[in-house]
């Protein structure tokens, strides 16, 4: 059974991070960023159930705050497995875990079409920032063809219920979208049994 101290020490800090900071995007990021480095600064604290792949990348839910002004998931992502071009519509980071992801920024032209940015490698340890401030538009990969992959992520908002929206990478043509989530259980951060 996986140690969750580290994880229920992420929450608290964001919380207090949150009554301080909500509503100020920079500051929450910068905040967050601190936290997530810590929490990922390790890789030993992630329980099993939370790390399952399967025949599409997987987003778990890990907690979300009662106000919903931030959510903590894990992405697993199998080999090989994409996201499609899609936004966030909040700030949100992306601090990786294990294996490593590949991201393709994306921009909407004058036209509408969507222009190619930046492609980013991220590998353990590492934190990606997207925002509707400073581009919220991409799509990740498992960087890897022969293992998993697993990112944490947080968001200024529960990510599951917001109303997103993918992208035809071809014509810049947006579809919504509300990505839920793949579990129906999220850890018990205050068992101190164990």
């Amino acid at each position: 059974m996986a140690d969750i101290s580290r994880l229920r020490r992420f929450v608290a800090g964001m919380t207090d991070h949150a009554d301080h900071y909500h509503g100020d995007e920079q500051a929450m990021v910068a905040g967050s960023k601190l936290l997530l480095a810590d929490l990922v600064e390790n890789d030993d604290w992630l329980p099993d159930q939370y790390a399952i792949e399967g025949d599409t990348y997987r987003q778990y839910l890990l907690h979300c705050d009662p106000q919903q002004r931030f959510s903590v998931v894990s992405f697993v992502w199998g080999p090989g497995q994409t996201t499609p071009v899609h936004d966030h519509t909040v700030w949100g980071l992306i601090g990786m875990l294990r294996g490593s992801e590949t991201g393709q920024r994306f921009e909407i032209a004058v036209d509408g079409s969507l222009a190619p940015g930046e492609n980013e490698r991220l590998e353990p340890g590492d934190i990606d920032i997207v925002s509707p401030t400073i581009g919220d538009i991409h799509k990740v990969s498992n960087a890897h063809d022969d293992k998993t992959s697993i990112s944490i992520h947080v968001y200024g908002a529960n990510i599951g219920a917001v109303d997103r929206h993918v992208y035809d990478p071809a014509t810049g043509a947006q579809k919504s979208f509300i990505s839920g989530y793949s579990n129906t259980a999220v850890p018990n951060l205050w068992d101190f049994s164990g």
